[in-house]
C-alpha cells in the first residue's frame, strides 16, 4: 500500500505490548479450567469483528496464577496459526495465552480502534513475513517492524469513528440474528423435543414419543457431501469469484473468495453445513451465503421440507455428536455414528408445514440481516485502505462519534 503520511513510529510508542501468558505445562491440566476468570483463545478473536464479547473457556484461581488478567480495551492479536493477524478489542477482564499478543493503548497518544483498523489494513503484509516451516508465527519483535502512521489523535479518532460505525451496525445485526436464532430453536424444542406441538393433548404417546411418528436412521433421511478446497483463496471479490465458505465465513467474516472449479462443492443460502475436521468437529451451521464449500465442511443434503427440522435436530444433538468424534490429535466428526442416530419424523405433513412456515419467517429476517452485514463489511473494506493511507482526507470533516467511542473520546 502506498502511504501518504510522512511520520511513522513503532507500535510500542503508542502503548504497552506483550504476549499473553500460559506458563503451566501441560496446558490442558484440568485444575486450571472451569473457574470464574474468562480465558480468551484465538478462535474467540477470529469470530469477533470489532469486540470480543464472549468466551468458550474459563480459568480457576490456579489458572489465573499462572497467567495474567488483562483489562477491557486491550487489543488482542492472534500471533500463531492460520488466523495470524486477526484482532479484536477485549470487552471485559480476561486472560489469554501466549498465542495472543496484547496491546494496551496509551489513550493520550492513540485511539485503539485506529490501531486495530491499521493492523487490519496490513494483514496481508503481516502474513507474508510470518510464514514458518510449521505454522505462521507473529512475534512481538516482528510486529514492531511494521511502521504505524504517527497521526494526530483527532485524525485517528475521525478515521476510527467512520470505520467503527460500520462495525457497530454489524454487531447490532449479529445480536438481532442471535435473538432470532434462539426464537427459531425454541419453536423446534417446544414441538419436537418437549413434544408440546399443536394438538399434542389429543395425540397418543408410547414411551414418551408420539405413537404415529416414524423412527428413521439419519442415513435414510440425509447424506453428506464433503467440500473441496479451491486452488486459490483471495480476499478481494470480483465478477469471476464466489464466496469461499469456511468456518470464518459462517461466523460472519465474508472476506474469502475463490473461483468455481469442476469439482467444487457448492452450497446455497440456508443449506446445512457440518464441520467435519478440527477442534470444533460436529458443529452445525446454516449457510449464510451461497458459494463453494471448503474441505473441512460437508453439505448435509436433505429434502427441503425437512431441512429446518434436521438442522435443529443436529444442533440439539451437538454434545452427543462431539462425544463420539474420532481422532486423538485432530478430531473428526464420526459419520458412521451420525448416520445411525434416530430421528422421529412427524406423520402429519401439515405439522411440518406449519413449523416450516413459522421457522422460515425468522430465517428470512436472519438472511436479510446477514446480507446487510455482507454489504456493510464490503463497504468498510473499500474505505479502510483509503482512510488509513490518507488518500481520503478526514481532516476537515465534522464527525459525530458513534456510541462505542463516546467514553474514549470524552476521556481524552
Amino acid at each position: 500500500m502506498s502511504l501518504l503520511h510522512n511520520q511513522y513510529c513503532n507500535l510500542d510508542e503508542f502503548g504497552f505490548i506483550s504476549r499473553g501468558r500460559s506458563q503451566h505445562r501441560p496446558r490442558n491440566a484440568l485444575h486450571l479450567y472451569g473457574g470464574e476468570y474468562p480465558f480468551i483463545q484465538t478462535a474467540d478473536i477470529t469470530k469477533s469483528s470489532l469486540y470480543i464479547t464472549s468466551y468458550s473457556q474459563t480459568y480457576t484461581k490456579a489458572g489465573l496464577d499462572q497467567s495474567r488478567l488483562w483489562e477491557p480495551g486491550v487489543l488482542c492479536i492472534v500471533n500463531a496459526g492460520v488466523n495470524t493477524g486477526d484482532n479484536a478489542i477485549l470487552g471485559f477482564k480476561a486472560c489469554f495465552p501466549d498465542s495472543v499478543i496484547g496491546f494496551l493503548p496509551n489513550l493520550e497518544k492513540c485511539n485503539v480502534y485506529f490501531i486495530k483498523y491499521y493492523l487490519d489494513s496490513i494483514k496481508t503484509q503481516i502474513k507474508s513475513i510470518t510464514m514458518g516451516a510449521t505454522q505462521d508465527n507473529l512475534s512481538v519483535a516482528k510486529l514492531l517492524t511494521f511502521p504505524i502512521p504517527k497521526l494526530s489523535l483527532d485524525i485517528q479518532n475521525k478515521i476510527a469513528a467512520i470505520l467503527s460505525a460500520y462495525d457497530d451496525l454489524i454487531e447490532n445485526n449479529k445480536r438481532r440474528i442471535a435473538l432470532l436464532e434462539n426464537m427459531a430453536e425454541e419453536i423446534y424444542r417446544e414441538w419436537f423435543v418437549r413434544f408440546r406441538f399443536p394438538g399434542y393433548q389429543t395425540a397418543e404417546f408410547e414411551k414418551g414419543i408420539p405413537k404415529s411418528w416414524e423412527a428413521l436412521p439419519f442415513s435414510s433421511v440425509c447424506t453428506f457431501e464433503k467440500g473441496k478446497n479451491p486452488k486459490e483463496v483471495l480476499e478481494v471479490d470480483n465478477d469471476d469469484l464466489v464466496h469461499y465458505v469456511n468456518v470464518d465465513t459462517l461466523l460472519g467474516n465474508f472476506n474469502s473468495f475463490a473461483k468455481i472449479q469442476k469439482n467444487s462443492v457448492k452450497c446455497q443460502l440456508g443449506d446445512i453445513l457440518m464441520l467435519m475436521d478440527g477442534s470444533r468437529s460436529g458443529m452445525t451451521f446454516r449457510a449464510n451465503v451461497k458459494g463453494i464449500v471448503g474441505s473441512t465442511l460437508s453439505v448435509v443434503q436433505v429434502d427441503e421440507s425437512l431441512r429446518s427440522f434436521v438442522f435443529e435436530y443436529l444442533k440439539a444433538m451437538h454434545q452427543e455428536i462431539v462425544f463420539n468424534n474420532t481422532g486423538s490429535a485432530i478430531p473428526h466428526a464420526n459419520k458412521d455414528y451420525i448416520n445411525r442416530m434416530i430421528l422421529f419424523i412427524p406423520d402429519n405433513e401439515s405439522l411440518l408445514a406449519r413449523f416450516n412456515e413459522l421457522y422460515d419467517v425468522k430465517y428470512r429476517e436472519i438472511d436479510y440481516l446477514a446480507k446487510q452485514n455482507d454489504n456493510l463489511s464490503k463497504t468498510k473494506n473499500m474505505l479502510l485502505p483509503r482512510l488509513i493511507s490518507g488518500k481520503l482526507s478526514v481532516e476537515n470533516l465534522d464527525i459525530q462519534f458513534p456510541s462505542s467511542m463516546q467514553t474514549t473520546t470524552e476521556a481524552e
